[in-house]
């Protein structure tokens, strides 16, 4: 587990406490804006956490690469061309799309680039 990027100590340890057998974690990466805590990456699966429960619920969903439909990098562009701090994935599964957005684009390709190479 020496290669597991991580934003946050406390959310690398919440997915490694749920890590099936034989289950290795590629990344974990803290999340901005309304509604989403995280996301981790599998050998296996994409995990987010959904903050936008009403009170202090919240849910953690798998989503098995084999379910993805689609993977999109939504990036914001100034209107000089340069690219905002930030960027968001877009993860099709069936009919609902999971929208996570990242702090830094770096992380936002390295989601991306995670989930093409295990959903194809």
């Amino acid at each position: 587990m020496t290669d597991v990027v991580y934003d946050n100590k406390g959310q690398l340890e919440q997915i490694q406490d749920g890590l099936l057998d034989g289950e290795t974690i590629i990344a974990v990466y803290d999340a901005i804006g309304a509604g989403t805590g995280f996301i981790g990456l599998t050998n296996r699966r994409i995990i987010i956490q959904d903050k936008s429960y009403v009170g202090k619920r919240f849910a953690i969903t798998s989503i098995p690469y084999s379910k993805v439909s689609s993977v999109s990098v939504v990036s914001n562009k100034s209107w000089a061309g340069q690219f905002f701090s930030s960027g968001t994935i877009a993860i099709a599964v069936g009919t609902h799309t999971y929208e996570v957005e990242f702090r830094g684009s770096e992380k936002t390709h390295h989601v991306h680039n995670v989930i093409l190479n295990y959903a194809s």
